[in-house]
């Protein structure tokens, strides 16, 4: 997986920026910046050191599967922006020809040259060839010298160059009173948490392609550790980014080493390598995107209409367009996670059964099955007449399951019931845990523990190898 800045980051970190620049006073909006990215870097390692980063193993499959084609869909808008001269109008005639043609032919190299060798990354060679064509007048298109010139302000076409310095004054100057942390703090805790939150993702989808296990605990102890350093080195911080590190996968790197042959690589063509950056075609970099848009949709979505419950496709539908719309990934996500639980929620509650086992004047046995919790206790009281029910009521619970206070409460509420009316609820067949709750809840009610009481416990795959 290859880290580095990302659009998400730079979203929530101008925030500091925009802090520091509102006290007025000259240079604090770096140091705001950097000193926001500092308390992240310690967020991000404190959350790794609670081992929390497994978390992210609980996102439901539908939300990945709109969070890459929504991201997929990101993508490639954003290489619309190569197709626009400086005015915004979007070019044309054979400037407008040239340019997808290039484009073409980067992608046609990177689809058939592993037919003919796997021996060279096919995406590198692309952009050699193109480059090369470019280089030599062969043909004549778009450098990235040329994009610089159109985005900067002040038309430059080189990029600044040079390793990164201590911040040796930092904190000189900045008044940690509460108006500091105040401002300071939710811009550091949102980019922990969205940074975070992309690299775990992207950590998720890589193993789903490799058939690996990526550990997401040293993920975010190695990632606050490196925006720590980049806070005090004067760096702008970063996550994981999906695009080069599915780029990376397709060249064939599939092993740590991938990542600092890729961090060294970069910063050499930076230190020295400067030039030959500012000559290579852009069509030959959208081209590489547009066939890293096409690796990252999830094109089996298509298939699954009608296959699935309409639910899973509703959240697919609102992550992907969360994402496009809001080009931030993390309210995406939080947005598929809402609507999952709130699907799964209403599905559960309908599978809430109560059935009569036996029936006498003195005693009357009900049967339940299901999950007993907040979103289910209307339909499973609704079952129950105090005033017409036998003198001795006992809930039979081994295929049912009291999950939260809602359930505590609604078996609170008809004990109470019950009791007002002189009879008396038993509860049967409880496992441990729910036991342990109700008691804990000091609710009065008998509760029954039999040699067959059911005991829920965590599943284990064991192997002797």
């Amino acid at each position: 997986m290859i880290c580095g800045a990302t659009g998400a980051i730079a979203i929530v970190a101008a925030q500091a920026y925009q802090l520091g620049a509102a006290t007025g006073i000259e240079g604090m909006d770096y140091k705001y910046l950097f000193i926001a990215l500092i308390l992240a870097g310690i967020i991000q390692t404190t959350i790794g050191l609670c081992k929390l980063g497994r978390l992210i193993r609980l996102v439901p499959h539908p939300v990945m599967m709109g969070f890459v084609n929504g991201l997929a869909v990101v993508i490639a808008l954003g290489q619309l922006v190569f197709f626009k001269n400086k005015d915004g109008s979007w070019i044309e005639g054979s400037s407008l020809a040239m340019m997808v043609g290039l484009v073409v032919l980067t992608m046609a190299i990177i689809v058939f040259l592993p037919k003919l060798t796997k021996a060279v990354p096919p995406s590198l060679m692309a952009i050699l060839a193109v480059g090369l064509a470019t280089y030599f007048g062969v043909v004549d298109g778009r450098t990235v010298a040329d994009v610089l010139e159109t985005l900067s302000k002040d038309g430059s076409r080189t990029f600044d160059t040079g390793l990164p310095t201590f911040q040796g004054g930092l904190f000189g100057g900045v008044t940690f009173d509460w108006a500091f942390w105040k401002g300071i703090l939710p811009i550091s805790i949102t980019i922990a948490i969205v940074g975070l939150i992309e690299s775990l993702l992207t950590l998720q989808l890589i193993d789903e392609i490799t058939d690996s296990r990526g550990k997401s605990n040293r993920e975010c102890l190695a990632q606050g550790a490196a925006n720590m350093a980049s806070g005090f080195f004067g760096g702008m911080g970063g996550c994981a980014t999906i695009g080069q590190s599915l780029l990376n996968m397709k060249s064939g790197g599939r092993g740590r080493t991938s990542g600092i042959v890729g961090a060294l690589s970069l910063a050499a063509f930076i230190l020295f390598g400067s030039k030959f950056i500012l000559a290579i075609p852009i069509a030959a970099l959208v081209g590489v995107m547009f066939m890293i848009v096409i690796a990252t949709f999830e094109w089996s979505t298509f298939k699954t209409i009608g296959k699935v419950p309409n639910s899973d496709i509703f959240v697919i539908l609102v992550v992907t367009l969360v994402t496009i719309f809001s080009h931030n990934l993390a309210l995406a996500v939080l947005c598929g996670i809402i609507v999952s639980a709130l699907a799964f929620a209403v599905k559960s509650s309908q599978h809430v059964t109560v059935d009569v086992v036996k029936d006498t004047d003195d005693e009357k046995v009900y049967a339940v099955e299901g999950m007993i919790y907040f979103a289910s206790v209307s339909d499973f009281v609704e079952n129950f007449k105090a005033r017409s029910d036998s003198k001795n009521i006992v809930i039979d619970f081994e295929k049912a399951r009291i999950c939260d206070h809602s359930g505590i409460d609604a078996i609170h509420a008809m004990s109470e019931r019950y009791r007002k009316v002189g009879k008396t609820l038993h509860l049967r067949h409880l496992s441990a845990d729910c036991r342990n709750m109700i008691k804990r809840a000091g609710t009065l009610v008998d509760i029954e523990v039999l040699p067959d009481d059911p005991d829920y416990s965590v599943a284990r795959l064991r192997s002797d190898k």
